[in-house]
């Protein structure tokens, strides 16, 4: 017992803590390079399964300076929270360093471990540099700063990448004796000097979001957008997704890669624009376009005088349109107007003239069908990552190399290129991240550090914001510029390949499942033909075909974006709303439904009516008239159709009227269809029933009266001249009678004619019901 004191009384002596620090290792080791065994009681194993190193969580908040030079101070701050059930006594935090990590493999191994591994994990560092903490209840956390000068290392000259572990070692009721209860591993890239060779280095920064413009604009002069929402006004905001992107990337030495498809979006958000609202719609927020405006402008700010790489209009999904779109005629025709609209969207939104020669995959996969689709619509580079073009070398080559039909791809390195894919929210992540990623181009330099090579990032196409903030905290270290030197992505291309590195593009096979899962269906390529079939119909016809050509050909764009991988409802609600309206726009060119129609006589004019609704005037339409019985009623001479070209201002109708020769008595089918020029049919068509009546009731009626009308004249001619016979016989004396009636005139035919009715019957409304034709 006596002993037991005096022990307890040296636990803040340098004796004591190496004396501690030695029988945790013992003790956490029973078998130690198989010759040291040492019997532990039953017990102390039942503690250590109990509580172990994971007991105590310890969290790396920050690092600085994420690579140190030879007169800087380490400082790491962090976190301990006590996760056990019992409270933890008499500890310390120290900070331990291990060996030098040999390649890039060991740090990917390192960086696995979980838990403390005695023999592996490096004792802790002079005494002075330990923080004491008393006490630390269960479920209680601690906050904790470590500061240690890189000279008091013992790091080697050269340099190199070093294993850092900050442990917690101290007691619990169940198990007095000192253990490692946490521990947290991170790297330290070291480099006093300046590597004689420094890699080239490219970094991709990605300007991408998702669909938020609609197809549907306002029927003013201006055609105000229409937007799905006011989401996007959230990212440009202070503090948003792409306000950061863009404020960050001003200051970093990347390559700016931009979905043209955003700089319109935003560019149409300055102005005036509208946000649907259930089946309406209603004005956007000035506010939002005050947003819009700055963002804009301080993109232009940031961007000249830089690299800017446009994608194809809205992004497209190059591997869904190679393994699901190509055979669906006229899908890949998309891709250069894309590449076309790209390059001027950029140069007039951002006055930069930005580079279209790239393609890039989905997370840089890549098959041999994949390549072809990239390079059809103009592009000879693709941008691929080393996972997918994979090498046996043990070194990392030069990320340019020629894959055949002078296509260069442009291997992205797959470990740094994924660096910043899990969730950065946490500062321990991020700070873990930062300088795990940093230790990997370290590492990458001095595989060869006679070799110079070029290395190339390409990240995820949309970080968050802390994802961003953390890339950002790393370009910032590698600007010290000791291991690497910044070069843009278009000279990256141009570098000389290593002869060694692998040029053969894998096979389909090879693309990886769970991205193949997420590919657009082929049900999108066939939406997107008949949305595209129907909008070439169309347009030939109108007047301004720019104002609805370029709204819905880039909605079609927006229909094949990567950004709808994995969301096919969404995807396919936007292809309906997309199909759906324009199915609407082209409804407002009509033909005007008619009654039957009564044809008297044997020659008439048959009016049929085109309605345009729409704001603009439609021109290169034809009108066909067709007669299902020709040899009773017959068209344009003796034909069975007759056709007559269209042209209708925006908003009005026109009536065509087409003459009919009718050869017997009877009803008639008729149809009336609208054309293109080029022949095919536009709309539905028409179809009516024409009555074919030589002599009418009604003009039998006319003919009835006219007769009467005679008979009466004649009657009342005949009494006025017996009358004045008879005068003339009582004037002169005895006349005979008969010698006054041989005297009677003839009736004057003008009389007769004057007195005649017009019966010919009037051309009712051409849309109204017991419509008649024209004689």
């Amino acid at each position: 017992m006596a002993e037991a004191a005096d022990f307890q009384g040296m636990s803040t002596s340098p004796v004591r803590r190496w004396l501690r620090r030695t029988a945790s290792l013992i003790i956490g080791a029973p078998l130690l390079a198989g010759l040291l065994w040492v019997p532990v009681a039953p017990t102390a194993y039942a503690a250590e399964d109990a509580t172990g190193s994971r007991t105590v969580d310890v969290s790396l908040d920050t690092l600085t300076p994420t690579a140190p030079g030879k007169s800087d101070t380490i400082t790491i701050s962090g976190t301990v929270v006590n996760n056990g059930k019992q409270p933890v006594t008499d500890a310390h935090i120290d900070l331990g360093v291990g060996p030098k990590l040999l390649g890039r493999t060991e740090i990917d191994s390192a960086a696995d471990r979980t838990g403390y591994l005695p023999g592996v994990d490096a004792p802790a560092i002079d005494d002075r540099y330990s923080v004491e903490i008393p006490k630390l209840a269960s479920g209680i956390s601690q906050d904790f700063t470590l500061s240690v000068p890189a000279d008091k290392l013992d790091l080697d000259e050269d340099g190199g990448v070093y294993q850092l572990g900050v442990s917690l070692t101290g007691r619990t009721a169940s198990a007095q004796f000192d253990q490692v209860l946490g521990i947290e591993r991170t790297f330290l890239p070291w480099q006093p000097e300046a590597t004689q060779e420094k890699t080239r280095f490219t970094y991709l920064w990605p300007l991408i979001s998702s669909t938020h413009l609609t197809a549907e604009t306002g029927s003013d002069e201006q055609q105000t957008p229409v937007f799905e929402d006011e989401t996007l006004a959230a990212e440009l905001a202070p503090g948003g997704r792409l306000e950061q992107m863009v404020a960050l990337g001003r200051d970093l030495p990347v390559t700016w890669v931009i979905d043209p498809d955003l700089l319109a979006t935003v560019d149409a958000m300055t102005r005036n624009y509208r946000v649907k609202s259930g089946n309406t719609t209603v004005a956007g927020s000035k506010d939002n376009q005050a947003v819009a405006k700055r963002w804009l402008s301080a993109l232009e700010g940031a961007v000249q005088g830089r690299k800017v790489v446009a994608l194809p209009f809205a992004d497209p999904d190059l591997a869904s349109l190679a393994h699901r779109g190509k055979g669906v005629s006229g899908s890949l025709s998309h891709l250069q107007p894309a590449t076309e609209v790209a390059e001027t969207t950029v140069e007039t939104v951002l006055h930069v003239k930005p580079s279209i020669d790239f393609a890039w995959p989905v997370e840089g996969q890549i098959d041999s069908s994949i390549v072809d689709v990239a390079t059809s619509a103009g592009a000879d580079k693709v941008i691929a990552r080393s996972d997918s073009l994979q090498d046996n070398l043990h070194y990392t080559p030069t990320a340019a190399r020629p894959i055949g039909g002078g296509t260069t791809a442009v291997v992205a390195d797959s470990r740094l290129s994924t660096a910043f894919q899990r969730d950065m929210t946490d500062a321990g992540d991020s700070t873990l991240a930062v300088q795990e990623f940093l230790a990997q181009t370290l590492a990458l330099t001095h595989q060869q550090p006679n070799n110079q090579r070029s290395i190339v990032v390409a990240p995820q196409r949309t970080p968050t914001t802390a994802q961003a903030q953390s890339m950002a905290q790393a370009l910032r270290a590698l600007d010290t510029r000791r291991w690497t030197q910044p070069l843009d992505l278009e000279a990256a291309a141009d570098a000389k390949p290593d002869a060694d590195a692998n040029t053969q593009v894998p096979g389909s096979a090879r693309y990886p499942a769970a991205l193949r899962k997420q590919e657009l269906p082929v049900e999108t390529f066939q939406d997107i033909k008949a949305t595209q079939d129907t909008l070439d119909k169309f347009k030939v016809i109108l007047t301004l075909a720019d104002r609805v050509e370029t709204p819905f050909g880039r909605a079609i764009d927006r229909e094949l974006s990567v950004s709808w991988r994995g969301t096919p409802a969404p995807a396919h609600e936007y292809r309906r709303i997309v199909r759906n309206y324009l199915h609407s726009l082209t409804g407002e060119v009509r033909l005007i439904e008619k009654s039957d129609v009564t044809l008297s006589g044997r020659s008439a004019t048959i009016p049929v009516t085109v309605q345009n609704k729409l704001v603009q005037g439609i021109d290169h339409l034809v009108l066909r008239l067709t007669s299902e019985n020709p040899t009773r009623l017959n068209l344009d001479g003796d034909k069975g159709a007759a056709e007559q070209p269209i042209t209708v201002e925006g908003g009005h109708s026109q009536t065509v009227k087409f003459p009919a020769e009718a050869n017997a008595n009877g009803q008639v089918q008729m149809t009336a269809q609208l054309y293109t020029e080029d022949g095919k049919p536009y709309g539905r068509p028409m179809a009516f029933t024409l009555k074919v009546s030589e002599i009418t009731p009604t003009v039998m009626l006319v003919l009835a009266g006219g007769v009467l009308l005679l008979v009466l004249a004649g009657v009342r001619m005949y009494t006025q001249r017996k009358r004045a016979a008879a005068r003339e016989a009582a004037s002169a004396g005895e006349e005979a009678v008969s010698g006054a009636e041989g005297d009677i005139d003839r009736p004057d035919p003008g009389q007769a004619s004057d007195l005649t009715p017009d019966t010919r019957p009037e051309s009712g409304d051409p849309s109204g019901a017991g419509e008649k034709v024209d004689h």
